[in-house]
């Protein structure tokens, strides 16, 4: 699934029009259907309605709403802000059709507003501004967002809340935004709904389709999209019915210092469980009867190092390398990670500890070799940047350049985990849930990727897997067991490779 651009969208709208063909207005209200049936489904006509439309064509969404709205039995009063005497041709036609039928229900905004009574039985329907806004609101709008946020009402936002821009917000008012309890979006999912703080505005998300022209979304350039299975399960390969070990591959897994070899524990299980042949985890002597007796099916290299990790084993012996899980910071440990990730010759993913020794040895990230996948939780990637991300957004911009700059693959974790690829393209993931934000989950997802890459898979195509698979396998989990008392073992239990 595609995201698309504010700019996009208006030529999507445009060309939908053009080539439907369909008026705009009627375009309108096909969205007001779409969008006045769902809001029927939520809340019945008992339900006192106040709609505020601004002077473009999210207003005349609302507008549009307003009178269907009234037209099914609610009680519905309306304001139209049109504080410098413009509405959009399609806004005005709407107002004119609200006011032929229900002139008494509308109230026209020029200069002085007389804001209403909001209380918790009402229902408030944003229709301010939509994807269009490229500014933070100020002025009167602005007062008009905080009086809504004040208040108890419960608030519906048309297809992207008042105040929030499409892509980028790192310079936004934030106290200017309207805090939604449900957004229904038209057509698709915006870029500023896939980045968590900006959750607090959108509330409960629903897209609605509206008809918007497939041609043009099949034909869109988009740097962003969102995994869908059907993507995902193109990319597995059917497993050669006369496999064995050894032509499943061999991952080694560089993991654990002294106090954690859990980390080592549940990478190895998920890397077996995901499908490889044969798992080796090179690890402190100290660990090896925890590892020898939780997960027997794993071989055992010792390190010369009783508690820490001191040398990498030759990676090119392997298939793939997983390094960084619970291996800590030292310089013992440093200059191992760095002499396995410059000299190795086959794929690595580096997690955890090993980007954080990276973000302590920055000059270092300038001899990496390309095509390796980094899995940094949103802590992590915010020590690999040279100056502190001030929002997700940012975030996420610098881990796409990383991975551009790097020619590499930055998974950047999180609700919506985020494949910035090499090409600064970027795939947000649809699968998981807030229980697998839990201690070794992380460990896990690095497991199921190594093991992928050593089955014989492409970074891109392992990422993509991996990443899916693993929030697949933590939302079976939260299924059986709720959220809350999700741990990181119970994604290893359900993960589904082949399936």
């Amino acid at each position: 699934m595609k995201i698309l651009t504010s700019a996009q969208i208006r030529e999507l709208d445009k060309y939908t029009i053009e080539h439907e063909p369909i008026t705009s207005l009627d375009l309108m209200e096909r969205a007001a259907e779409s969008l006045s049936e769902e809001i029927m489904k939520h809340w019945d006509s008992s339900t006192p309605v106040v709609v505020f439309a601004g002077p473009g064509n999210n207003g005349g969404d609302a507008l549009a709403i307003a009178r269907m709205l009234l037209e099914e039995g609610y009680s519905v009063s309306t304001y139209l802000f049109n504080v410098k005497g413009k509405l959009s041709s399609d806004c005005e036609a709407n107002y004119e059709r609200l006011q032929k039928k229900h002139d008494k229900s509308i109230q026209e905004v020029r200069q002085e507003f007389d804001p209403p009574q909001l209380n918790a039985s009402t229902l408030v329907v944003d229709g301010l501004f939509g994807s269009g806004l490229n500014k933070p609101l100020s002025g009167g709008f602005a007062s008009v967002v905080r009086y809504i946020n004040a208040s108890d009402a419960q608030v519906v936002s048309i297809d992207v809340p008042s105040g929030l821009m499409t892509e980028d917000n790192t310079f936004n008012v934030r106290q200017n935004i309207i805090k939604a309890d449900r957004t229904f979006t038209l057509g698709m999912k915006k870029l500023c709904m896939m980045m968590p703080d900006n959750q607090q505005y959108i509330g409960k998300l629903k897209v609605l389709d509206i008809g918007l022209s497939q041609e043009f979304i099949d034909k869109a350039d988009a740097q962003f999209r969102i995994l869908e299975d059907s993507m995902v399960t193109r990319l597995i390969k059917p497993r050669d019915p006369f496999a064995h070990k050894g032509t499943m591959g061999h991952a080694l897994l560089v993991s654990g210092r002294y106090g954690m070899a859990g980390a080592a524990v549940l990478a190895a299980k998920a890397c077996l469980r995901s499908g490889t042949g044969k798992v080796t985890v090179h690890t402190p002597k100290r660990n090896n009867d925890i590892l020898q007796i939780s997960i027997p099916e794993a071989i055992v290299s010792h390190d010369r190092h009783d508690e820490m990790i001191s040398y990498a084993p030759h990676a090119n012996d392997y298939n793939a390398v997983g390094i960084g899980p619970g291996i800590g910071t030292d310089d013992i440990t440093a200059v191992a990670v760095m002499t396995l990730l410059r000299n190795a010759n086959v794929p690595v993913v580096v997690d955890a500890d090993a980007l954080n020794i990276l973000a302590t040895h920055k000059a270092w990230m300038q001899q990496l070799p390309a095509g390796l996948i980094y899995t940094p939780h949103p802590g992590e990637m915010n020590r690999l940047c040279d100056t502190p991300p001030t929002d997700d957004y940012d975030r996420l911009m610098k881990a796409r350049d990383m991975a551009q700059r790097l020619r590499g693959y930055v998974i950047l974790k999180g609700h919506y985990s985020a494949l910035c690829l090499p090409d600064g393209q970027v795939l947000f993931n649809s699968t998981g849930n807030a229980g697998m934000a839990t201690a070794g989950s992380g460990d896990v997802l690095t497991g199921i990727i190594t093991s992928l890459l050593a089955q014989g898979y492409s970074a891109f195509e392992a990422a993509v897997i991996g990443m899916y698979a693993h929030g697949a396998a933590g939302d079976r989990a939260a299924k059986k067991l709720g959220m809350s008392s999700l741990i990181a073992s119970d994604i290893i239990e359900n993960l589904r490779i082949n399936e």
